[in-house]
């Protein structure tokens, strides 16, 4: 296939929407003589912070001469971000032919009466194929939704991660902090090590599944931390305690938000994990791969007239970071928000706990069949001054106007959102 081929095949395969389940890409991955067993992988699960993790985990592994692979979703601008190696994203031609090689596969499984697999299966298995074509060594995985029933969870990981767990897809994982832990631990495997940050009740349920399976389990404030030292530019500094070998390194980050202090604790106990094993992952290589790691769209900050925030928070507990983090690096600023949200998520608790009275926001629907209309979002936020826009472009010249010169324009609420958005201040 051609890019613009395989855009059109996903397109269609949006019908099968979202369900969970693996026989359909594990009959796939058969039939394709299983990719995903010909290197070694790191799989990510968790509420927030997984994605920014799996990033800083990939740059560590490249920056120490391995080559990496790195699977993420949902991509901001085009489907290329998902599959990278060594920092270069596919090309889209490598990308329509791995999408057509998986599409050759698509009428045997149909066959068998396992129904059609869907485009994340399709994206994931495409991952795989790649990876294995291009000879990657390890591959850095991040769950799409949940854990236990999700297409990444076909691998066999060196280790597993499950940065934290909040609530966030109720309608799959279900409705307690209870059951989407469950769902996040379905990834832990017999004897492979476990690092999490999660907390009380999910930590409980983590450790519980750890012990069933005799995983090791490395938990956040017991065998390792992280604490923010200071500002180094737009990065900022980070101590890891490794508490068990009484071991602390000072890391520089290239990602900002007190968030990230714990997901860089994470990626260092994963990698010194790793690093008794494998010897190319060192000291020196966590810090060139800390220092260097990009993560777009996750608390970006773009020096200008105003300064630009482009965060991806998309649930109750990412804004709640995201307000944390205004507070801590803006708090002196007018701050004008442009926001959209899906309406799927949990809109009143998301805009009360992200927007202030004083503030300004201009509301807009979000690239997405389930964007949240503009005026039902608004009626829910109490602010000095709200309005609508009718698209993300004019939104973002009447958001930009508000905050002047001066202000912090800060763009958030769905990844969908902030993909538009950096197309538009990028090109």
């Amino acid at each position: 296939m051609t890019y613009e081929e395989s855009l059109a095949y996903l397109a269609n395969l949006n019908k099968f929407g979202i369900n969970l389940g693996l026989a359909r890409i594990e009959k796939l991955l058969e039939l394709m003589d299983h990719p995903e067993r010909k290197f070694k992988t790191i799989h990510v699960a968790g509420t927030n912070g997984k994605g920014s993790t799996t990033a800083m985990l990939a740059s560590i592994l490249t920056a120490s001469g391995i080559k990496t692979g790195m699977y993420t979703s949902p991509h901001l601008s085009q489907y290329t971000e998902r599959m990278i190696v060594n920092e270069h994203e596919i090309s889209p031609s490598q990308f329509g032919e791995a999408i057509g090689y998986i599409s050759e596969f698509m009428g045997k499984i149909v066959e068998e009466g396992l129904g059609h697999p869907t485009e994340f299966e399709v994206l994931t298995a495409a991952a795989f194929h790649y990876f294995a074509k291009c000879g990657v060594e390890y591959a850095v995985i991040e769950v799409g939704l949940g854990g236990i029933l999700d297409s990444t969870n076909v691998i066999v990981p060196e280790i597993s991660v499950i940065t934290n767990v909040t609530l966030d897809h109720t309608d799959k994982c279900g409705n307690t902090l209870g059951e989407i832990a469950h769902h996040k631990s379905g990834i832990i495997k017999q004897g492979i090590p476990v690092v999490t940050a999660a907390r009380g009740q999910a930590l409980d349920i983590i450790k519980v599944i750890s012990q069933e399976k005799s995983a090791t389990c490395y938990r956040y404030g017991e065998h390792f931390s992280g604490r923010f030292l200071e500002m180094v530019g737009h990065r900022q500094k980070v101590a890891v305690e490794l508490l068990e070998q009484e071991e602390t390194g000072m890391f520089v980050v290239n990602l900002l938000g007190g968030h990230q202090v714990e997901n860089c604790a994470v990626a260092v106990m994963v990698a010194n994990i790793l690093g008794k094993s494998e010897k190319r992952i060192d000291i020196s290589a966590i810090e060139k791969g800390l220092i260097e790691v990009q993560w777009p769209g996750r608390f970006e900050v773009i020096p200008g007239r105003p300064t630009i925030i482009i965060d991806g928070a998309h649930n109750p507990d990412g804004v709640r970071v995201l307000r944390e983090n205004l507070d801590e690096f803006f708090k002196d600023k007018e701050l004008v928000f442009l926001l959209g949200i899906l309406q799927d998520k949990d809109v009143e608790t998301m805009v009360n706990t992200l927007i202030r009275s004083q503030n300004k926001v201009v509301v807009v629907a979000p690239i997405s069949e389930r964007a949240g209309k503009p005026e039902s979002v608004a009626r829910k936020i109490q602010a000095a001054h709200v309005e609508t826009a009718d698209s993300i472009d004019e939104g973002l010249k009447r958001a930009t106007l508000l905050a002047g010169e001066e202000g912090v324009l800060c763009i958030a609420g769905s990844l969908y959102l902030i993909g538009a958005v950096r197309k538009i201040i990028c090109r």
